[in-house]
């Protein structure tokens, strides 16, 4: 994941947990992240934990990633062993981009998942991919695999937007390619969006939802261009060869969303994330938003058991070493406080269209919440019957408004 981590405290070599954590693993759900780290190029804004060819540096390959992972399931199952979860609900394979494995090595994570700790009968099982690294042929085995969820990268419909975000598909592909998932069996795919890139026009946002639409699909995710440090798309626009995105233009660019969607028969179930109907959400990021448990295969991923979460070594290199010497790949761990998961269940659950529990505010909280209800922020049909709810203004400004009902 990007971003500055906690120190943290060390992982025991052999992985193991507090107790405290283990005691009723699986409760609220349990869902298993894979991240793959390799990539054929990297996008100009993108600074997640992913590797072309050229940066991997030796020590890793693609062709023994798939033997890597299922050492540290073996890993994992060991660690939980006296307490594994009821089932498997989830199963979310990331990147980086999945679908440079061969579908064949997805199928057999996706199997030692299952021999492990029993996928649930209706278990969600994704996998992301890029539009170009997919063809009907690996939708089809992916499919009979047991995978029933497919999440392309599309950001944009206009060749213009996708040069600047250094993407490598061709405009028109990622709908292309979320057609073939369809008829490859996949009932739920989903197309992402990035909106407010320097030089995108509203037109040329309009059109990229009206090919969302048009896809058949029946998930959408839209989020705001973020420019992060230490990426190309920040070193361009610190020379001044591009402008900062601009946060009323992204304002703009999520009522365009949000009314698009809407009339196509799309709801909101998170801010950023829209489905045709409620089997089209995410399951997966549901269990994150919720506070599940997931346990996170691969290099940089992270876990959260019991209150316990943990993060691996960045580098594939180092996560295969570690594992080659039967060694846990986690890098540090930290232990929730209560006020820390108080905070987090906030920050996450008020996103959600279902909303916050006010009974979890603490008294200054319910009353940040009063005042952003008279503010238009907060629904009042949801706020009479106990929940903070955001309304549409509440979600522009749904960071602001998760600041006033903390402590």
């Amino acid at each position: 994941m990007p971003g500055v981590l906690p120190e943290g405290e060390p992982v025991p070599a052999d992985g193991s947990l507090p107790t405290t954590a283990t005691r009723a693993v699986g409760a609220r759900g349990f869902g298993v992240y894979v991240h793959v780290p390799f990539c054929a190029s990297r996008c100009g804004y993108c600074d997640f934990n992913t590797y072309t060819a050229d940066e991997l540096g030796g020590g890793a390959s693609r062709e023994g990633y798939a033997d890597t992972v299922l050492a540290e399931l073996a890993l994992a199952a060991r660690v939980l062993g006296a307490a594994p979860p009821p089932r498997v609900d989830t199963v979310f394979v990331g990147g980086g981009t999945p679908t440079l494995l061969p579908a064949d090595d997805l199928a057999r994570i996706l199997d030692g998942i299952d021999r492990a700790w029993g996928l649930a009968a209706d278990a969600e099982v994704t996998t992301e991919a890029n539009p170009e690294s997919v063809t009907p042929e690996s939708l089809k085995t992916l499919r009979a695999a047991g995978y029933t969820r497919i999440s392309l990268g599309m950001q944009s419909a206009a060749p213009g937007v996708l040069a600047i975000l250094d993407r490598r598909h061709r405009a028109g592909r990622a709908t292309e390619a979320a057609r073939e998932a369809r008829d490859a069996g996949f009932d739920h795919v989903n197309l992402d969006l990035i909106y407010g890139t320097p030089g995108e026009s509203a037109e040329d946002f309009a059109a990229s939802l009206a090919q969302v639409v048009a896809a058949g699909v029946d998930h959408v995710s839209a989020y705001a261009l973020i420019v992060e440090d230490g990426t190309r798309l920040a070193a361009r626009m610190r020379r001044g060869e591009l402008p900062y995105p601009s946060d009323d233009v992204a304002a703009d660019r999520y009522l365009a969303a949000e009314a698009a969607l809407d009339a196509a028969g799309f709801s909101w179930y998170e801010v950023s994330n829209w489905a045709r109907t409620p089997a089209g959400r995410c399951r997966h990021n549901l269990l994150y938003w919720t506070g599940g448990d997931w346990w996170g295969l691969g290099p940089g991923a992270h876990s959260h058991v019991g209150g316990v979460r943990w993060w691996n070594v960045k580098h594939p290199a180092a996560y295969a070493k570690r594992l080659a010497a039967g060694e846990s790949p986690g890098l540090a761990r930290e232990v929730l406080t209560p006020d820390e998961a108080h905070t987090e269940d906030v920050m996450l659950r008020l996103r959600l269209a279902s909303g916050l529990p006010l009974a979890v505010l603490d008294d200054a909280g319910r009353a940040a919440a009063r005042r952003a209800l008279a503010d238009g922020l907060l629904d009042p049909a949801g706020h009479a019957a106990g929940r903070a709810a955001l309304t549409l203004r509440g979600r522009l400004l749904a960071d602001a408004v998760v600041r006033d009902l903390l402590p």
